[in-house]
């Protein structure tokens, strides 16, 4: 496993104006070739560690009832409600390895959970997700209720919530301090087979 926990990322030889660019801060390493959140944690891994280990435990760790796609898929979801290129492509490619029906659901997911083909219990999370992206007191027992109603348990939308608080946080961590996103989707294909091995907390 690499050192922190992190993705090993092999990425491309960066054009010119790739290398030009930089995050907020110095984080003292290649980011092209620790892009994201990857080099954030290189750089401070003492808060690395409990902010994977979180990951971890949300989205790879065993769980009584939501697989780690459908995980994933929330916290692609959220992502790119918050517009946050890294983690949305990154999480996007982490829920299609892991979902049957691959990335056409998670694009399906992305522009309209509604009309998306998923079961209506999903359907009813990620509305609860949708709300806590935009507040967490617009997550209303109305929409408790209809997840309920949906055959969702108490566990089921505790995670939900703390996925999409989580994910608003790492967002705004990797987007608050510049953090390169890459736009090849190679690179985020070949994190997705390392997390579904591995998972996000293995150091």
């Amino acid at each position: 496993m690499a050192h922190g926990g992190v993705v090993p990322w092999r990425a491309p030889r960066p054009t010119t104006r790739e290398r030009d660019v930089i995050a907020h801060i110095d984080l003292g390493l290649d980011e092209q070739a620790h892009p994201g959140i990857n080099g954030l944690a290189r750089y401070r891994p003492e808060t690395a560690g409990p902010l994977l280990d979180l990951a971890d435990a949300l989205l790879h760790a065993p769980h009584p009832t939501l697989t780690p796609g459908e995980r994933e898929l929330i916290a692609a979801y959220v992502s790119g409600l918050n517009d946050c290129t890294f983690c949305c492509a990154s999480h996007s490619a982490f829920a299609a390895a892991q979902l049957p029906a691959g990335m056409p659901l998670v694009e399906q997911v992305r522009r309209d959970p509604d009309a998306a083909p998923v079961g209506a219990k999903m359907r009813a999370l990620l509305r609860i997700a949708g709300a806590v992206r935009r507040s967490g007191r617009e997550v209303t027992a109305e929409l408790v209720k209809e997840a309920r109603a949906e055959g969702a348990t108490d566990l089921e939308i505790h995670d939900t919530v703390l996925i999409a608080a989580a994910f608003c946080m790492y967002n705004r961590y990797v987007d608050g301090l510049g953090t390169v996103a890459p736009a090849d989707p190679a690179g985020y294909t070949r994190a997705a087979a390392h997390i579904v091995a591995h998972g996000y907390g293995a150091r």
